[in-house]
Parts: C-alpha cells; sequence; structure tokens
C-alpha cells in the first residue's frame, strides 16, 4: 500500500462564489451594517465592503476589478457572480448610502418633537451623524457622481432632492411661522447641507470632537443661518 505520508493536504473545496479569506466578521460595520438589504449574501456584504475601502483609496477610475475582487479574498470571476461590473458596484454603493440617509433623516422628523427649530436641530444632527459614520460611502457619493451613467446618476439626483426637500419643508415651516427670520430660505438650506455634507471630509474618529459634539455644534449653526427666534 502506498505511503501517503508525505501527501500534500486535501484543500476543502468551496462553492461558487465562497470567498476565498474574507468573512463577513472583516466587513467593516459601516458597509455590513448600515448599507446592508435583508436580502444580501455574505459575499454581496464583502464586495460592497472591499468596493468602498478599495474606491476610497484609489479613486473609481484608479481601481480595477481585480483591485476589488484581490481586496475582498475572491477571483474577479467570482465577483461577476455577484455585480455585473464595477460600475453596479459603484451604483449599488450610491443607491444604498443615499437610501440610508433618507430612512434615519425622516425618522427623526416622523418621531420627532414639534417645533421647526428643534425639528431643524433634529434633523441637521442626524445628517451629520449619518455621515460620520459613512464617510468614505458619502465621499464615494458625491465625487464620483461624474462616473455613473445617465439613467442611474437621473435617479440617484432625483433620490438627492427627495432629501433635500425635507429640509426645505422644516425651514420654509419655520419662516411661514415666524419661527425662522432668514429672507432667504433656499440659500439657507442649501448652505446648511453643503455644511453638514462636508463633515465626511474633514472628520475623524480619533480627532477631538465626538461625532455627537460635532452634530450637536452643526445643528446649533444651522439654526444660526436660518437666524432661529432665541426665544423660541
Amino acid at each position: 500500500m502506498a505511503d501517503d505520508a508525505g501527501a500534500a493536504p486535501q484543500r476543502a473545496s468551496r462553492g461558487r462564489g465562497t470567498p476565498a479569506h474574507r468573512t463577513t466578521a472583516d466587513v467593516t460595520p459601516t458597509s455590513s451594517d448600515a448599507l446592508s438589504l435583508p436580502t444580501d449574501t455574505p459575499g454581496t456584504r464583502i464586495l460592497i465592503a472591499a468596493a468602498v475601502e478599495t474606491m476610497s483609496e484609489k479613486g473609481y477610475n484608479g481601481t480595477s476589478v481585480r483591485d476589488i475582487a484581490d481586496r475582498a479574498g475572491m477571483s474577479p470571476a467570482v465577483l461577476y457572480h455577484y455585480f455585473g461590473s464595477k460600475h453596479d458596484l459603484l451604483v449599488a454603493i450610491m443607491h444604498r448610502t443615499i437610501d440610508h440617509l433618507i430612512e434615519r433623516c425622516a425618522a427623526v422628523l416622523d418621531d420627532g418633537p414639534p417645533g421647526p427649530a428643534r425639528r431643524l436641530r433634529r434633523l441637521v444632527r442626524e445628517h451629520v451623524l449619518v455621515h460620520t459614520e459613512l464617510r468614505r460611502e458619502a465621499v464615494l457619493g458625491v465625487g464620483e457622481m461624474h462616473s455613473i451613467e445617465e439613467r442611474e446618476r437621473a435617479l440617484l439626483i432625483a433620490k438627492r432632492d427627495r432629501h433635500e426637500r425635507l429640509f426645505h419643508r422644516v425651514v420654509d415651516d419655520g419662516v411661514a411661522s415666524g419661527a425662522f427670520g432668514t429672507p432667504y430660505p433656499a440659500e439657507a438650506v442649501r448652505g446648511i447641507l453643503t455644511m453638514a455634507t462636508g463633515v465626511s471630509v474633514w472628520f475623524r474618529e480619533d480627532g477631538p470632537l465626538a461625532a455627537a459634539e460635532v452634530a450637536d455644534r452643526f445643528g446649533r449653526l444651522a439654526l444660526a443661518l436660518v437666524e432661529a427666534d432665541a426665544s423660541g
């Protein structure tokens, strides 16, 4: 009988689409928790996280399918089992990010206290918190919009406009009730959103302020921008 002592160990076979070495435990919380859907497989979550990491480092145009697959511990062929292209991955990241933002911000308005000042402060606070939690995804969403094909870009812009309308509604209500004194409500909203979205560029978890502190401060700044009635 042949001696098997020196034989190479048998490798366990992997099913199609099974990552080579990364697992769901390797996926960053921002990509696996906030952006995951109930129907996602582990492979989908791993690829989205790998794409966010790689595109954030190299940019969309500088990232290849192989770069993403290598980061995910998969072959490029397995990546195509989950997503049709690198573009499809970026589109998924962008849609999931804006959907998450809308859901979080709409929820604080539905559950929040009455009064335009309190509503605006809570809305701005939630917007900032999302942008500290999903910093890389938010930067990709703004910086790589030009990389998205026209049809998907139109859908993403429509969602962005829907999110912006949440702010317009609160500020317009405040102006109508006399709670806000700004004569420029539309410009105030644009200023608030530009300021609050920009947090994703400079915020760092190890910085001098915690995310909640930044969110609270930006809520106060937003009230100053709309000239909120201090007595209210």
